[in-house]
Parts: structure tokens; C-alpha cells; sequence
């Protein structure tokens, strides 16, 4: 009995002790793991302040970059609107040029249908002529005429287009007649130029000189000089002619016809121009020396009046003088008698005598023609 018990009871101390250490053991293994788990959550709290640090970094660092691509996210927003406006214009006008370049496409067949018909390409021709005219400053009926007719020496009645009244009465006969439908037919080849258009063109320019050159306006128009200018409305018309023909212009001048374009023309009238202006210097200065030679004679005659005149001063201040004289010594001496006679109790007051003169003459042209004056009395009395 006494051993069961000793053995319970030494089976409970080793419960016990073994429970105790089990105990131990648990709370040291929970101590760890809390240990171990407090660690862990510092080392995150650690690193969630570093994240959180660097995030704040990190923002204050985007935050320009933020307001940066924001206004940028606004300009492209301004610059497509900007676009797309001007996209919608662009459209519009290249609608208005097509409209215009379609225009300007009718408008170029209407006037290269018109310019086929002579009566309509002349007509267009005097037109230009006219402005050309006009532009070198000069006006109808005063510096040229139009149409007007005339008759050669053959009988042969001319009217050319323009007259220009040139210096000395002369006067320069203007055409402006000149063949283009050729021309206007080569330009009409899509691409390229037709090159026998042209070489056409340029035997109808030659031709119109042939025709310029017989009817000799020179000889309707006296005087004039010896040659007549074809007017030509267009500097590529001539110019094609030319490179068709290189001979066309000495061959043209040889005939005295004078092929001009509009710029040639005008450079031409501006010098016509010109010598009107210097042919009324020339005037001027003619009438000037005239009125300047009238105005000096009739210095000279004023002269000689003058001089008249103050001879006429000097012997009448003389004759004054040789009145005060003769009454101071003769009709005064008989007055104080009277009055010496108690006859008049009224004193005379004396009279003085001149004592002014004419200026004398200081000009030598007034002194010259005074001599000469003088001269001559003395030669007619002389003579006398």
C-alpha cells in the first residue's frame, strides 16, 4: 500500500516536472514566436515608413511634371481645335480656288475663242495699245490721235490705229494689227508646245511686216521718220515668233518696221515724253530771252524819262531860284519903300530859296545812256 503510493506520488512530481517543463517549453517557444513576430512586424513598420517616405519624395518630385503635362495635355487640346479649324478653311479656300481656277479656265477658252476672230483680236490690240498709251502720260488729241486717215503720194488711203505727235510737227505711225492665231492654237496643245503652231506664228508676224512695210505710212504722215511700229499686245507672242524665227527681227527692221511689245512701246512713248517736255524748256527759255531783251529796252527808254524829268527838276528849282533872286532884289526894295510911306503896315516874310536837288544819276547803264543824251543834243547842236 505504502509503495502504490510512493509511486503515485513520485509519478505525479514527474507529471508534474514534466508538465512544468512542457509548460516551459510552450511558453518559451510562444515568447520566440512573439519575439519573433514583433521583430518581423518592426522591420515592416520600418519599411512601410521608408516606402511612405520615398512615396512623398516621389510625389513632390511628379508634382511640376503633373502641372507640366497637364498644361501641355491643355495646348495640344487648343492646337487640335486649332487644326481642325484650319482644316475646315483650308478646305473652303481650296473649294474657292478650284471655283476660281474654273473661272479663270472659262474665262481664258471665252477670251482665246474671242481673240480668233480678227475683228475681235484687233479691237483687244487697241485696247492694249491705248493703255500703254495712257500709262506713258499722254492724252488724245493733244499728244496723239486714233484712225486717223491719210493718203500716200500713190493715192493709197492708210488709217493706222495710233499717231504720235512727235516734236517740230513729225509724227510716228503706231500698228496694232498683229497676227495671233497661231499662236493662241500652239498654246492650245496640251503638255508641249506645238512647234509648227509656232514656226506658223512666226511666218504670219513676218507676213504682217510685208504688209506694214508697203503700205509706207511714212509717206502719208510728212514729215515722219522713215518707219512704222508694230505693236504687239504681249511679250510672249514675240518672243515666240522669235524663237521660231531668229531672223525676224533684222529682218523686220530692214523693212522699217519696228516690232514693240508693251514694254518696249513704253519705254519708246516716255521718251517721246521727254522730248515734248525739253521742246517747252526750249520754248521758255526762247520767250524768256525775248521778254528779257523787251524788259531791258524798256529799262533804257524809263532811263531817259527819267533823266528828262530830272533835268526838267534842276532847271525849274533854277528858275525858282532866280525868281527868289529878282524879287529880293528889285520888288522887295520898292515894297519897303512903301512901307517906309506908312502905305501898309503889314511886314513881307522873306521867301528862302530852294536848297533840295535831284539825286544824280549812279547806275552805269544810266550813266551811259545819259552821256549818249548828252551827246546827241550837242552833235544836233552843232548841226544846227
Amino acid at each position: 500500500m505504502t509503495s502504490l503510493v510512493v509511486t503515485a506520488i513520485v509519478a505525479l512530481l514527474i507529471g508534474a516536472i514534466l508538465g512544468f517543463a512542457v509548460a516551459a517549453v510552450l511558453a518559451r517557444t510562444r515568447r520566440i514566436a512573439v519575439e519573433t513576430e514583433r521583430t518581423m512586424l518592426a522591420r515592416r513598420v520600418d519599411d512601410l515608413e521608408a516606402d511612405a517616405g520615398f512615396t512623398t519624395e516621389i510625389a513632390g518630385a511628379l508634382g511640376p511634371l503633373a502641372q507640366s503635362m497637364r498644361r501641355v495635355e491643355r495646348q495640344v487640346d487648343t492646337l487640335e481645335r486649332d487644326r481642325t479649324e484650319q482644316y475646315a478653311r483650308l478646305d473652303t479656300q481650296l473649294a474657292q480656288v478650284a471655283a476660281s481656277g474654273e473661272a479663270l479656265r472659262t474665262t481664258t477658252e471665252q477670251l482665246s475663242g474671242a481673240l480668233r476672230a480678227s475683228s475681235s483680236r484687233g479691237s483687244w490690240g487697241e485696247v492694249q495699245l491705248r493703255r500703254v498709251v495712257e500709262h506713258a502720260g499722254m492724252l488724245e488729241r493733244v499728244d496723239f490721235d486714233v484712225q486717223t486717215t491719210a493718203r500716200t503720194p500713190d493715192g493709197a488711203t492708210v488709217r493706222p490705229d495710233l499717231v504720235v505727235r512727235l516734236p517740230g510737227r513729225k509724227q510716228l505711225v503706231v500698228d496694232a494689227k498683229a497676227p495671233l492665231a497661231a499662236f493662241l492654237r500652239a498654246s492650245e496643245s496640251p503638255g508641249t508646245v506645238d512647234s509648227a503652231q509656232l514656226a506658223e506664228h512666226a511666218r504670219a508676224l513676218r507676213s504682217h511686216v510685208d504688209t506694214l512695210a508697203a503700205k509706207e505710212y511714212w509717206a502719208a504722215f510728212t514729215p515722219s521718220p522713215d518707219l512704222v511700229v508694230c505693236f504687239i499686245p504681249g511679250e510672249s507672242f514675240l518672243a515666240a515668233a522669235c524663237q521660231a524665227d531668229a531672223t525676224l527681227m533684222e529682218y523686220a527692221m530692214a523693212k522699217k518696221v519696228v516690232l514693240a511689245t508693251p514694254g518696249t512701246l513704253l519705254a519708246l512713248l516716255r521718251t517721246v515724253a521727254l522730248t515734248w517736255q525739253h521742246d517747252a524748256l526750249n520754248g521758255s527759255a526762247k520767250e524768256l530771252f525775248t521778254v528779257g531783251r523787251e524788259l531791258y529796252d524798256r529799262l533804257g527808254t524809263m532811263s531817259s524819262h527819267l533823266s528828262k524829268m530830272g533835268g526838267s527838276l534842276t532847271r525849274a528849282v533854277e528858275d525858282y531860284n532866280r525868281l527868289i533872286g529878282t524879287m529880293e532884289s528889285r520888288v522887295f526894295v520898292s515894297a519897303r519903300r512903301l512901307k517906309d510911306l506908312d502905305l501898309s503896315d503889314a511886314p513881307i516874310d522873306p521867301v528862302d530859296p530852294l536848297s533840295a536837288a535831284t539825286r544824280g544819276l549812279g547806275a552805269p547803264e544810266l550813266l551811259d545812256a545819259a552821256f549818249e543824251r548828252e551827246a546827241d543834243r550837242a552833235n544836233n547842236d552843232r548841226s544846227a
